[in-house]
């Protein structure tokens, strides 16, 4: 049997052109079954399985999704992919994020999310054959290497054993899921689309390299690209990002800062005079929750707040503003023992989003950024002093964003047809970096490292905290911000080089997203 998953993976044969990028295929326009925040379109295209290998026909099916355009005439088509890897990009375009996404790029073009491979129904990867078996693995399995002295060779081997896993269990697709790969699928979508034969597309996040990397692999066919909320390319694939935390304290610090400054919306206020105070008061009362977790709640609902408890909350909340007066409560509570205040953690804690379409495994973001990372190294000693570099790039986040290089060290599989180039292009058109002042995961110098290899390619200074539609521009809405990327799409203008934007929006505002781009839409017309 070729694939194994538990949903049916759509494989046909059938004959490729001599250099298997272009198909021919249309995309197969359907009604969607599903509902989602705007009337939906769904599709499926056709493209070679492996791209490299043209004396191998087989094929798969990618899933997409298609809202609308709300104006006449249209412009054409957007794609979409909101990071990770392995967010699902038709859930990204057809749930709650549609309406501000057409505000954002005009109304005059049809948004088109897919899944990319790995995610979703399109070639899943999934390591375990059972939910049990995964839990169990888990067990030993720490995204926080801070959380005790043994953590760090504990993760290590659970990083070996989920490789080992995963080679078991997904071989087969393991090296048919990288970011390479799925550059090419773009340009088959693009092809199918027959419009003009160019790519316009908004990536956030992970989305950046993605959209980077199509831009390096097929400059002459570039439109319009905005890649916002930005991680550097090549730190990527190398698999060891220390430029991530760049901001990473800053952000925090931010957050305390702005709770001081508007104590009647941030209940942590109380426990402090100044910010520095409130952090130093936070850091100790992390240090204690190690040897000391604390529990509330009641019965079955009881909930144990200990160190890895906190850094999760906080690195959610962290993503965007929207959440911070949600930790401060929760904070608050632990600092004065009020347990009932506590519990207002757990909506950070349960961050599982309601999707529209099925969801994919938890090792599909293992299984494509690990295999397109060259990191790889069985020693797990020779790996401290890379460690040692990330605990000291972010206090708060060290820990986290180093966890994943464990994995990449040891991973099984290599990502077939990786792009190995400088990512120093020409593009047909010039392409529009995004970044944010303060970001916890895509710095600004990553938007600047990335864009400074892309001739006439321009970086818009967004003043504003978080990451897309969470974290990235989108987190703390500007007007100016959506303006800029507005214009771009529409009329291809780039800002001018420097340009920064103010958020609409002050810290602790209790504004929603769905609020902020509602009135920002209003302002629009």
């Amino acid at each position: 049997m070729l694939f194994r998953s538990v949903v049916p993976l759509v494989l046909v044969l059938r004959s490729l052109s001599a250099t298997g990028y272009s198909t021919g295929e249309t995309i197969d326009w359907f009604p969607c079954k599903e509902n989602g925040s705007l009337p939906l379109t769904c599709g499926t295209l056709t493209v070679p399985l492996d791209y490299t290998n043209t004396t191998f026909n087989a094929t798969l099916e990618l899933q997409l999704v298609k809202v609308s355009a709300a104006k006449q005439p249209k412009r054409g088509s957007i794609l979409f992919n909101p990071g990770g890897p392995g967010q699902g990009g038709r859930d990204f375009v057809a749930g709650s994020n549609a309406p501000a996404l057409l505000v954002a790029t005009g109304g005059s073009y049809d948004l088109i999310g897919f899944d990319t491979r790995g995610t979703s129904t399109t070639l899943p990867f999934s390591c375990y054959t059972s939910p049990v078996t995964r839990a169990v693995a888990n067990l030993s399995f720490s995204r926080f290497l801070n959380a005790s002295d043994t953590t760090v060779g504990e993760t290590w081997a659970a990083a070996q054993a989920l490789g080992e896993s995963c080679y078991e269990n997904a071989r087969d697709v393991g090296e048919l899921i990288g970011t390479g790969f799925v550059a090419r699928d773009i340009m088959q979508i693009v092809d199918a689309l027959d419009e003009d034969g160019l790519l316009r597309y908004w990536g956030l996040s992970y989305g950046t390299v993605l959209g980077a990397t199509v831009a390096a692999m097929f400059p002459d066919r570039m439109d319009k690209l905005v890649l916002d909320g930005c991680l550097n390319p090549h730190n990527y694939y190398a698999g060891n990002d220390l430029e991530q935390g760049t901001d990473s304290d800053a952000v925090f610090d931010g957050f305390f800062a702005g709770c001081i400054a508007h104590p009647e919306a941030c209940d942590l206020a109380q426990d402090a005079d100044t910010a520095e105070e409130l952090k130093a008061k936070f850091y100790d009362l992390l240090f204690t929750l190690k040897y000391e977790p604390i529990v509330a709640g009641s019965g079955e609902s009881a909930l144990i707040f200990n160190y890895a408890t906190i850094k999760s909350a906080v690195q959610y909340a962290m993503y965007g503003p929207t959440s911070w007066p949600t930790l401060a409560t929760g904070l608050h509570g632990l600092m004065t023992g009020n347990k009932t205040a506590i519990l207002a953690l757990t909506p950070l804690l349960n961050i599982e989003q309601e999707t529209i379409f099925p969801d994919n495994g938890p090792e599909a973001s293992y299984g494509i950024r690990a295999s397109d990372a060259s990191l790889r190294t069985t020693n797990l000693k020779s790996f401290f002093p890379l460690l040692e570099q990330f605990f000291a790039k972010s206090r708060l986040m060290g820990d986290i964003i180093s966890a994943p290089a464990l994995t990449y060290a040891q991973w099984p599989f290599k990502a077939k047809g990786t792009y190995t180039g400088n990512f120093q292009a020409k593009t047909k058109n010039p392409l529009l970096f995004v970044g944010n002042d303060f970001d916890i995961l895509t710095p600004l110098v990553s938007a600047h490292n990335a864009s400074a290899g892309f001739e006439g390619s321009v970086v818009l200074q967004h003043g504003g905290y978080g990451m897309p539609l969470q974290h990235t521009s989108s987190a703390q809405p500007s007007l100016c911000t959506v303006k800029a990327i507005r214009a771009y799409f529409v009329n291809g203008t780039l800002p001018t080089p420097g340009t920064r934007c103010e958020p609409s929006y002050e810290l602790f505002s209790n504004i929603t997203l769905e609020q902020a781009f509602a009135e920002i839409a209003g302002q629009l017309e």
